[in-house]
């Protein structure tokens, strides 16, 4: 079963781009999978709706509601976010990411880790990785 990781940025999709990336990712994904996000992550979304404001603040805020929604699994983890989103998917063999991050994305594609991202502020895209 593929787990489908989502970053921070990934989340803010919704409010900022009016995407429903839970849709897409069922389109894209049709096979058994778990949607899941990292503790770091989360922290991260609430760091933002404390120390931001307006839209980025926004997003943040529904991004976290949308967790809870959608009853996205949250996965412990310790230290920066991107670092433990690679290490996850290294330990994982299904795992795809899910990221608007130009650097994490390049990492993740050397790495051989298969992801998500938004193309042209419209739809997602998935880029299977597979070594």
């Amino acid at each position: 079963m593929k787990t489908i990781i989502l970053d921070t940025n990934f989340l803010m999709i919704p409010y900022k781009y009016h995407i429903d990336i839970f849709s897409e990712i069922e389109r894209l994904v049709p096979e058994t999978h778990k949607i899941a996000t990292l503790s770091s992550v989360v922290k991260e979304l609430d760091s933002i709706v404390n120390r931001s404001g307006g839209s980025e603040r926004i997003a943040a805020r529904i991004a976290l509601k949308l967790i809870e929604k959608k009853g996205v699994g949250i996965i412990e983890c310790k230290g920066k976010v991107d670092s433990s989103i690679i290490n996850f998917a290294l330990n994982n063999k299904y795992a795809v990411v899910c990221t608007n991050d130009k650097e994490l994305k390049e990492k993740l594609k050397e790495s051989g880790i298969s992801i998500i991202f938004m193309r042209g502020k419209s739809r997602l895209e998935f880029v299977n990785c597979d070594l």
